[in-house]
């Protein structure tokens, strides 16, 4: 195997692998913008969020689902991002928390966590209020058990959920699905 200068490998299994995987190029609107990138297949959409559009709301917690820190809503429905290759997301709308906000103003549940406390050290509230998000989309009017359902994928070690809770309530009762 030959030799670059500087030492490192030229050709080779890891050089092949590359071309064989190759960079395909994709398109997404990601909060109302539209993007178009070359990735690597096997990028996880929350590193494509993260790490090629600077948006670092979407937060990575246990890279398996389980947490659900990574939400974001694709099409309108609540995904967990770490377990999605961004090739995937391809001709997708991608809406992250910081696409909630409007013209410099909470979204209306964003503004029923802060007024109801919802949120404490604030790793988990993105991925919380996006799924959230979809639920009032899709049901305007919850109960608490369905609330409690909607977010069940989303883990918070500070809160107990009962301000979570209550802050999903408060949009509801708001209109601010």
């Amino acid at each position: 195997m030959a030799m670059k200068p500087g030492g490192k490998e030229q050709g080779g299994w890891a050089s092949a692998r590359t071309k064989e995987i190759g960079r395909h190029r994709i398109a997404v609107t990601v909060n109302g913008r539209r993007y178009e990138r070359e990735v690597e297949p096997r990028l996880l959409l929350v590193d494509f969020v993260r790490d090629h559009l600077r948006l670092v709301g979407t937060n990575e917690g246990c890279d398996t689902t389980h947490c659900g820190a990574c939400t974001v809503l694709l099409d309108g429905h609540a995904v967990k991002s770490c377990t999605m290759f961004a090739v995937q997301a391809d001709g997708s709308e991608i809406t992250t928390i910081e696409g909630l906000a409007a013209h410099g103003r909470l979204h209306p549940l964003q503004e029923a966590f802060r007024e109801n406390h919802g949120l404490q050290c604030g790793f988990c509230t993105p991925g919380v209020v996006l799924a959230a998000s979809e639920l009032l989309r899709v049901n305007p009017k919850p109960t608490e058990e369905e609330i409690r359902v909607a977010i069940s994928g989303n883990l918070c070690r500070c809160t107990g959920y009962v301000n979570i809770v209550k802050s999903v309530s408060a949009a509801s009762r708001a209109g601010g699905g």
